[in-house]
């Protein structure tokens, strides 16, 4: 049977979600005009749908508080229909969905907003065809998802639901595809466009042009998989093999520190070899490194098998701010210093470097850890947004540097530029002569004397 597929040179597509995912890769759709791969004028039109609507709002107006656009993408935004109203969305050929795939506070895997995002396409594939008279000119639509998942999911978990609310039958009346989002948040460097792309579909028709649809934006090419459940699989062991490289660092970390030796510089000797895979150690949190591993041994133990290395590292990478926090009450408490009461200033809070990004951050834990000592401690980053720290987490951050004075404890958590660059001054000036910096991103200078995990 042949199907009318979408035009692939004038489709019109639907993002659903605008995170960190989602905007970047709608303005490259609505950006591009000429087909990076065969040379082929384009004519699409795109609609970005999130159910925030301040982050619309903002959007409308060329706001983007992600930080993922650049000035001259941020004039770009006018080439994209923005909207929170169902209603507003007509004739879509393409449905792609970002949206986010957090875990409970179980660590279990939460489908909650796919969930509801695969209802609403659903609904929309059902509007769409009661309003056109003659079935046999209508276009079969294509529904991608991009957010990380459990290998199965997308035809165990969001195509039933779309069939549901569609009244329509999977690979008859409309074809999935599954491209994982490999969007690194606040690198500059590697972005949408020149990071290859992994492509799938659930026909062997659907999966060519949906290879071919991402290969009309992507530089660095695509790699179509062959099924989707591999190309689920191969997204959700990327970030399953770094977590598991950095608990490694984080045991051996403890290890040296029993032993009495300074962890960064043995990275440093050890990095002198060409093999020898560059991760360190810190706080493991984000949106996908620090919650991947939990969709992987969900689904590990749903089929019978225990992933013992999986949920071991994962439980190293969880436990990593607990220990940090009882060896700064060590060191307090070797140097004689009141612990109920001192003053702790915390530099950062997102989950990386130079990114306003604060899902999953394990800063908060480690706050946490700390406040179980009565320590009162203060939170000081450039790059995170008050509003959403407070909305999220209910803490306060501190915004004026020159408010930061005579703390007992200095504590690097993430290294930010603007950390990097404090000179001799600006780190003497946020204590006194008995005062404790502790660094665990190697950022402070040694004048200073930093203690080092």
């Amino acid at each position: 049977m042949k199907y009318n597929l979408p035009d692939f040179k004038n489709c019109k597509i639907l993002i659903i979600g605008l995170g960190y995912v989602g905007l970047p890769l709608a303005l490259e759709f609505a950006k591009t005009k000429i087909c990076k791969k065969t040379g082929i004028k384009l004519g699409r039109e795109v609609t970005g749908y999130d159910i925030n609507q301040n982050r619309i709002n903002d959007l409308k107006k060329g706001i983007d508080l992600t930080n993922e656009l650049n000035e001259d993408e941020l004039t770009e935004l006018g080439l994209i229909k923005f909207t929170d109203n169902f209603d507003e969305i007509k004739n879509i050929d393409v449905f792609i969905i970002t949206v986010p795939t957090p875990i409970s506070t179980l660590k279990l895997p939460n489908l909650n907003p796919l969930v509801q995002a695969s209802i609403t396409v659903g609904k929309l594939i059902k509007k769409q065809s009661k309003a056109i008279t003659a079935r046999e000119n209508r276009v079969t639509p294509i529904v991608i998802f991009e957010s990380t998942v459990y290998p199965g999911a997308t035809e165990e978990v969001c195509v039933p639901k779309i069939e549901e609310y569609s009244n329509m039958k999977f690979n008859k009346d409309f074809f999935c595809g599954y491209s994982p989002e490999r969007i690194n948040p606040g690198d500059r460097e590697h972005r949408l466009s020149s990071i290859k792309k992994i492509t799938s579909g659930s026909s062997e028709e659907s999966s060519i042009w949906i290879n071919n649809l991402y290969r009309s934006i992507i530089e660095a090419g695509t790699f179509l998989t062959t099924s989707i459940k591999v190309a689920e699989a191969a997204k959700v062991i990327e970030n399953t093999q770094r977590d598991l490289n950095i608990a490694l660092i984080n045991e051996l970390t403890m290890i040296f520190k029993k032993i009495g030796v300074d962890t960064l510089n043995v990275l440093e000797a050890a990095g002198t070899k060409w093999n020898f895979l560059p991760f360190k150690p810190g706080l493991v949190g984000g949106h996908c490194i620090g919650v991947d591993p939990y969709y992987l041994t969900y689904k590990a133990k749903e089929v019978g098998c225990n992933p013992e290395l999986v949920s071991a590292g994962r439980k190293i990478n969880d436990e990593m701010g607990g220990w940090i926090a009882k060896e700064i009450i060590k060191e307090m408490a070797i140097n004689k210093m009141i612990i109920g009461g001192a003053k702790i200033l915390i530099l950062g809070i997102t989950f990386k470097e130079n990114c306003p990004d604060i899902r999953n951050t394990k800063i908060v834990e480690l706050k946490k850890d700390l406040d179980e000592f009565s320590l009162e401690s203060t939170i000081y980053d450039p790059w995170a947004n008050e509003k959403e720290v407070l909305n999220l987490y209910d803490l306060r951050l501190e915004k004026d540097f020159n408010r930061l004075k005579n703390f007992s404890v200095v504590i690097s958590a993430v290294s930010h530029r603007e950390f990097i660059n404090f000179s001799i001054d600006d780190w003497k000036g946020l204590g006194n002569q008995e005062t404790i910096f502790f660094d665990f991103k190697g950022i402070m200078p040694q004048e200073i004397k930093p203690i080092r995990i």
